[in-house]
């Protein structure tokens, strides 16, 4: 079908998904863990994050180089706006969220250990800026909930609302 992402795009999207509710669900699963698992479960949130980061930076190149799928019937001009304005707030979340629990671990000088590989501390460490940071990437995560949730809101209310292919478009198989 001409009007559905690459496979390449889906499955993108699909792992992106997991990989952001993985990150989420061992940071509030954390104190279901035995204290002695208590540096996997974070090393666990950092590589998920750092993946997001990974495959939402993926994702924005392949958005220049493959043109967006038409939705059929088109969407009145404004929702067609809202809905990129909402593609691009989702897309700087996922890359800023990590982004700055990034940070928040180098300034306060602990290791990340990324698939395995120790990370070189090449940020001096600044441990009175963690809470700040900590802070802001907690605040993000929350806007994160509310941003994913109205995403997956709007292509639900398109599939069975609207009926058009809003939803189909980015749908794995034929």
């Amino acid at each position: 079908m001409k009007n559905r992402y690459s496979l390449l795009q889906i499955s993108l999207h699909w792992l992106t998904l997991l990989m952001i509710i993985l990150a989420y669900s061992v940071m509030l699963g954390r104190d279901y863990f035995p204290d002695e698992y208590r540096l996997l479960v974070r090393q666990l949130h950092y590589n998920f994050g750092l993946t997001v980061w990974a495959l939402v930076l993926i994702r924005i190149i392949l958005r220049h180089r493959f043109r967006t799928p038409p939705i059929v019937p088109p969407l009145p001009r404004w929702q067609a706006h809202v809905a990129t304005l909402t593609h691009w707030a989702l897309y700087l979340l996922f890359l800023a969220l990590p982004t700055l629990g990034f940070l928040t671990v180098m300034f306060a000088g602990r290791a990340i250990f990324l698939f395995g590989w120790e990370v070189p501390q090449f940020i001096t460490p600044r441990p009175e800026l963690r809470p700040v940071l900590r802070d802001t990437h907690e605040l993000v995560a929350t806007v994160g909930y509310y941003l994913v949730g109205l995403h997956a809101l709007a292509a639900l209310f398109h599939h069975y609302f609207i009926k058009d292919d809003t939803f189909k478009r980015m749908m794995p198989g034929k």
